[in-house]
């Protein structure tokens, strides 16, 4: 078992989406994602401008790759459509397969408008899976600060794991004592319906 633990750069529902049901971690991380196996666990910290607040935790219960995921009905609802606004704009689901085995984007978050972000999708796709925890806590912009006995989880670059392991007593005990499932919304706010052309993209990784 791994406990990972990083820095949440931007929060804004993406990465992770913790919408429709399951906490999920798409893009952004690929050094995590490549790694991660059923039964870890995963916490998000948001910056240290913003005190270290608490993002979201989850355990790892499934991983799988990139054109399963977008074929899987359970997941169907997280392709996104960011013309709509609300949750749906924020979707993870943005990976799969032509006929021909070339990777497509859909417009989203890392995409620009229309556009394919190539360098972005190479990001992404080098992460080889997706995360998904139906066991999660999302706090969003309403997190509360790490346990002090915690506190060592904090990274200060990229992310933590194995330096991670003398707190995976104390971090399970912690998160079973929390109230599951979508306990806040993002710190960026839900997106209004708008034009794909305005879309901004969320600088997540």
């Amino acid at each position: 078992m791994t406990l990972y633990s990083y820095t949440v750069a931007t929060d804004s529902g993406f990465a992770p989406n913790p919408f429709y049901e399951s906490c999920t971690l798409a893009c952004c991380k690929p050094g995590i994602r490549r790694t991660a196996q059923q039964g870890d666990y995963v916490v998000g910290i948001g910056p240290k401008g913003s005190g270290n607040l608490l993002v979201y935790a989850m355990r790892v219960t499934e991983t799988v790759e990139f054109d399963d995921y977008w074929h899987d009905s359970r997941f169907r609802k997280k392709r996104p459509d960011i013309e709509a606004g609300g949750k749906q704009a924020l979707g993870d689901n943005i990976y799969r397969l032509d006929r021909a085995g070339k990777w497509l984007q859909a417009p989203s978050q890392h995409s620009h408008g229309n556009e394919q972000d190539l360098e972005m999708m190479r990001r992404d796709i080098s992460g080889q899976k997706v995360l998904i925890g139906d066991d999660f806590i999302y706090w969003g912009g309403d997190g509360p600060l790490l346990p002090q006995n915690l506190r060592g989880l904090i990274a200060e670059r990229y992310y933590r794991s194995r330096s991670n392991d003398g707190y995976i007593p104390d971090f399970i005990q912690w998160f079973e004592s929390q109230q599951k499932g979508l306990v806040g919304l993002p710190t960026e706010g839900i997106p209004s319906p708008c034009k794909r052309r305005q879309v901004k993209r969320k600088k997540c990784c």
